[in-house]
């Protein structure tokens, strides 16, 4: 590879893991808006495209460079769809947060918006995905991503205070993955799918392995530490469905709009994800005697912002 190139890629592509001499330590990477946007917005979107954002229903479609493939990673989420939230909640040249980034999607959409953006995750695996990824991605903005092979409660070691425009993920869902799957709400049951458990990995540390009480004290403790990261009145939005488990519903994002409220969180807006665009094969669950909504069909997207005087209750 020419010298020239070579440098070009590490100035866009950057992973930190457990073995580097910068582990742990404060990331030299910018915060500062890029555009000419007056001091009041909160974004670079015009009117027109403003008006579009006002819905509180929204869809996206997948495109070729998306990761479909459950067996790459579980669970994850349309570019289309980070690119929306990133666009909505920042500037040209903002900083954003996503501590959950597994196979980098966030990082995917802010190379494509010229945005500097750093992603955590526990999994090397995982890093070196993100890594793949953004190669394929533009090296003409002035922007950087970074994916870090670290647990999410190491975040404040790496990122200065009120450096983070918008915080962003679609983290581990408790342990709604962590078992067999059974495939009952699929027509189709006996598929690839069909037994097997559909995990980011066994690591206690991990989230995903977590019941529901843990999972959200584990939460509200990491989006804690986060909230002197954000700038005032920069976002965190959240990605969650809920899940049904022995015949009841489990709310998780309730449990996380009342957690994150008493770390000092004020919940904005709460959006649908309407999935049933990209939805196939979905048979008939519950009937004739319990009717349950579909959790596959629709997702939230829960917006907080940091407030002007953040306290913790």
């Amino acid at each position: 590879m020419p010298p020239r190139k070579k440098k070009e890629e590490q100035k866009h592509v950057l992973t930190l893991r457990e073995d580097a001499a910068e582990y742990r330590t404060r990331l030299q990477i910018d915060h500062n808006r890029a555009c000419d946007c007056g001091p009041t917005h909160i974004n670079c979107l015009t009117a027109k495209e403003w008006l579009k954002s006002q819905l509180g229903v929204w869809q996206f479609f997948y495109e070729k460079r998306d990761i479909r493939d459950k067996n790459i990673h579980p669970a994850t989420f349309p570019i289309s769809l980070s690119k929306k939230i990133i666009e909505l909640f920042t500037h040209k040249g903002e900083l954003v947060l996503d501590p959950f980034v597994g196979s980098g999607t966030t990082l995917v959409a802010a190379n494509d918006l010229d945005r500097n953006a750093v992603g955590f995750d526990l999994q090397s695996s995982y890093i070196d995905l993100c890594e793949s990824r953004l190669q394929q991605g533009s090296l003409f903005n002035g922007s950087k991503q970074m994916a870090i092979q670290d647990d999410a409660r190491n975040i404040p070691k790496y990122i200065n205070e009120e450096t983070v425009s918008l915080i962003w993920t679609s983290p581990p869902y408790a342990n709604l993955l962590n078992r067999k799957r059974t495939n009952k709400s699929r027509r189709d049951r006996n598929n690839e799918q069909l037994g097997k458990v559909e995990q980011y990995s066994q690591d206690p540390r991990d989230f995903g392995t977590m019941a529901l009480e843990e999972y959200t004290k584990a939460m509200g403790d990491v989006y804690e530490n986060l909230l002197p990261l954000l700038k005032p009145k920069g976002h965190c939005v959240i990605n969650v469905p809920d899940m049904w488990w022995e015949n009841q519903r489990i709310t998780i994002h309730v449990s996380l709009i009342e957690e994150l409220r008493k770390r000092g969180y004020e919940l904005r807006n709460v959006i649908i994800w309407d999935r049933t665009n990209i939805v196939n094969k979905i048979g008939i669950f519950g009937w004739p005697s319990n009717y349950i909504t579909m959790g596959v069909t629709f997702e939230y997207l829960l917006d907080f912002w940091k407030p002007m005087e953040s306290k913790k209750k």
